[in-house]
């Protein structure tokens, strides 16, 4: 992944990078089609996302790039995320087969007794930080807990982009700390550290964010501690999750455990969710009694529940390839977009110019948590983002004397912890077609996310955590 095509080569060597002029003109248009676009004149994002590519394809032919160059350049954006592509459609399946084999449903019925309304932003962070961690995948964390909190969330009145946001918290936190998580793997090696030193550098910042959110959280969870859902009906839900599943959890969790397991053993993300669509394939034909031909065709489109009440029935009915289509589609647009932006050298020219002139280290970790951020916003995709900025900005961080693995954590604070808050990155429009809350009513709520590149820069100004340079933990 981090490793570029011979034509990508062949164009680094053979074609002058654009003035800073240019690229700066590239970068505005693309920043001004977008915001006013969406937010202005409230045009489809996809449609906007449309304009956005005409447009920097027009600057990279006035840099003299022939139209099989661009295209070449739009279809390597894409096939660097492909594993990312993959894991979309996957979850779409999982989430599917999960509402088919009950494991949906069966933790909806006993998470309404187990989570009071009290505690169910804190506890919800913590399982979903947990389960992160462990799994490694922030994706796979909001497909699956994600959605039953959800449904939970809606269940007890608090608002759902406060649901979502505290979801998003949590599964970012183990996506940037799971030492099996892809981005935590790809930026340190991007970087050149270790991936345990990463990791540790990353915990001077983050722990201290996390306590501060669930903090938050527990203060919001005491303001709609009084929304408990009255007994009767609580005891209508359980009753018709009860009427229209079996809910043994020994059953009913295997494909959710086997997910986890699979995880934790290190196996590929796409191999363990493989695996728990099968067996919740089978869980649903054999101990559900569904028609097999049904359960087969819930992985295009999943149907709506049959419990008849109508929010449970819509969040049972979610799922299925079909419902990433939104999603997918705009995700591989965003990354031809990318594709152009990173290796015509708009993005890289910019960068160059302000790295340049900075002179004090914090200064340089705000710089790179910046870059991160501005590195989604153009190429709609964290795992580009990540590998570009370390490339570069690790001869900075080398000259200055600091850590690798301060270079990998800031990337991360900039790349991994903001691609879930913008609406076009693969992330957000993700996390959109799962939870079903837009990406701009959750944003300000995913607390961690929002936080946790502040803590570091604040951090950084104070002289706390600036590791320096240990040629043991560097990796070749």
């Amino acid at each position: 992944m981090t490793e570029n095509t011979p034509f990508v080569e062949e164009l680094l060597t053979t074609r002058q990078p654009p003035s800073l002029l240019q690229a700066s003109i590239c970068f505005a248009g693309v920043f001004l089609l977008i915001s006013l676009g969406m937010f202005a004149f409230a045009v489809s994002i996809h449609a906007v996302i449309f304009l956005a590519l005409i447009w920097v394809c027009l600057q990279a032919r006035r840099l003299g790039y022939s139209f099989d160059d661009i295209r070449r350049m739009m279809d390597d954006g894409i096939i660097k995320a492909l594993p990312a592509i993959y894991i979309f459609l996957l979850i779409g399946m999982v989430i599917a087969s999960f509402m088919q084999s009950g494991t949906i449903a069966s933790l909806l019925y006993y998470g309404l007794d187990w989570l009071s309304p009290g505690a169910f932003l804190a506890a919800g962070l913590l399982l979903c930080s947990f389960m992160s961690v462990a799994t490694g995948t922030s994706w796979g964390t909001v497909g699956t807990i994600g959605v039953v909190l959800i449904g939970i969330g809606d269940a007890m009145g608090i608002p759902l982009p406060l649901v979502a946001g505290m979801i998003v918290s949590g599964a970012t936190f183990g996506d940037k700390l799971s030492p099996i998580s892809d981005t935590t793997n790809l930026a340190a090696m991007s970087a050149g550290a270790n991936l345990y030193r990463h990791i540790g550098s990353m915990l001077y910042t983050t722990i201290p964010t996390l306590l501060i959110v669930l903090v938050i959280f527990i203060g919001w969870g005491m303001y709609y501690g009084g929304n408990a859902l009255p007994g009767a009906h609580i005891d209508e839900i359980r009753s018709a999750l009860a009427d229209a599943y079996h809910m043994n959890l020994w059953v009913t969790l295997l494909p959710l455990l086997l997910m986890f397991g699979l995880s934790i053993k290190r196996y590929a993300a796409e191999v363990s969710m493989t695996c728990s669509i099968v067996l919740a394939m089978l869980i649903a034909v054999l101990y559900q009694e569904k028609n097999a031909l049904d359960v087969v065709n819930t992985l295009w489109l999943n149907s709506p529940g049959t419990t008849g009440i109508a929010n449970i029935d819509d969040l049972l009915g979610r799922g299925g390839l079909y419902s990433m289509a939104w999603t997918l589609l705009l995700s591989v647009m965003a990354l031809a977009l990318g594709g152009i932006m990173h290796h015509a050298g708009f993005l890289q020219v910019l960068l160059a110019h302000v790295i340049a002139r900075i002179r004090r280290i914090s200064t340089l970790i705000a710089t790179t948590i910046l870059s991160g951020l501005i590195g989604n916003i153009a190429m709609g995709e964290a795992y580009i983002s990540i590998i570009l900025n370390c490339q570069l900005f690790k001869g900075a961080y080398q000259e200055r004397g600091v850590d690798r693995a301060v270079l990998s954590r800031s990337v991360e604070e900039g790349s991994t912890l903001t691609t879930g808050l913008i609406p076009w990155t693969t992330a957000g429009t993700f996390y959109v077609a799962t939870l079903g809350v837009p990406t701009l009513d959750y944003a300000p709520y995913a607390l961690l996310n929002v936080l946790n590149p502040l803590v570091s820069i604040v951090m950084a100004v104070l002289g706390i955590g600036l590791m320096r340079e240990n040629k043991a933990a560097q990796i070749h």
